[in-house]
């Protein structure tokens, strides 16, 4: 039995705010997450053997018992005590090291389509704690909705946001988060919110002031001084009249449309500047995708709560 193209969506920070360290070192975060349209896909072929193998467009840039898709299958073997295996088929779309969240989707949706497969019978709220030990992100993803987050990632509620399409920018070069939230000038304290602060704050749309929108992230002055090519290319697209902002503690940044039509006509407008322009911008943006928000996840209806 095969499970085919199961979805594995990307996501955005609307804002990110850093608002404490605890004791162990890790950093107590605010923000809220939204699914858009970029996605990853996974297939699943089921083994009765027990054994997890690995295939991606990728190449083994890591050893399969090393990714993060394998090592969620093996939790959930553990947690299961499932004698069934499968091998893992994944095609990876979202950019690594960008801060949308690829590979906790990936190890999110592979929870999700074993869970299914190998008839485990998980809960949602099982499955979420589950994934909490593989990646900080990856129950956001088991939730499967817009969530106003907190803590180091395991409190979401639910948040209710306006439809929108995005410009998602790839730059030409990748971050590290470890060393993101190592650096000595990453702001620890930013005041905290609640969720009503976000519901009644004007939208964070594209072609506005550079600072509109609800709050900030504050990775991102960190992350333009460890990768100047990501400042140069936020730079150049604030210059063409988009306001951007950083995605989570990577290197890739969007800006917020108001429909799929309009980020399609924006995508085509900068990508012909990019090949006609003379300075250097195509060198340091690598690509551009125009996508839209999701309200859930696709295969949140596989899941009970």
């Amino acid at each position: 039995m095969t499970l085919y193209d199961l979805p594995a969506p990307a996501k955005l920070n609307l804002f990110l705010h850093v608002v404490g360290r605890r004791s162990d070192g890790y950093h107590l975060l605010e923000s809220v997450f939204r699914l858009i349209t970029l996605a990853d896909s996974i297939s699943i072929d089921l083994r009765s053997d027990g054994e997890l193998s690995l295939e991606s467009n990728l190449g083994m840039q890591v050893r399969p018992e090393d990714d993060l898709v394998v090592k969620a299958a093996r939790l959930l073997q553990q947690r299961t005590g499932t004698p069934l295996g499968a091998h893992l088929h994944v095609t990876k779309r979202i950019p690594v090291g960008g801060g949308l969240g690829g590979g906790s989707s990936d190890a999110a949706t592979v929870l999700m389509g074993l869970n299914r497969l190998w008839r485990t019978g998980l809960t949602r709220s099982e499955l979420a704690n589950l994934g909490l030990s593989l990646g900080a992100d990856v129950p956001f993803f088991v939730f499967g909705q817009t969530a106003f987050v907190q803590g180091v990632g395991e409190k979401l509620e639910p948040v209710a946001v306006a439809d929108a399409s995005y410009l998602v920018f790839k730059p030409a070069a990748s971050a590290s988060t470890p060393t993101i939230f190592k650096a000595a000038d990453l702001t620890r304290n930013t005041d905290r919110v609640k969720i009503a602060d976000f519901s009644g704050a004007d939208r964070f749309v594209g072609s506005t002031n550079v600072e509109s929108g609800f709050g900030r992230n504050d990775l991102e002055p960190v992350v333009k001084r460890l990768l100047p090519v990501v400042s140069d290319a936020m730079s150049w697209v604030r210059e063409q009249g988009f306001s951007v902002r950083l995605s989570g503690s990577g290197s890739c940044f969007f800006a917020e449309l108001d429909s799929p039509a309009d980020a399609q006509l924006a995508r085509a407008d900068l990508t012909a500047k990019m090949e006609k322009t003379s300075d250097g911008v195509a060198a340091v943006i690598e690509e551009v995708f125009a996508c839209d928000g999701l309200p859930w996840h696709p295969l949140m209806h596989w899941l009970t709560d």
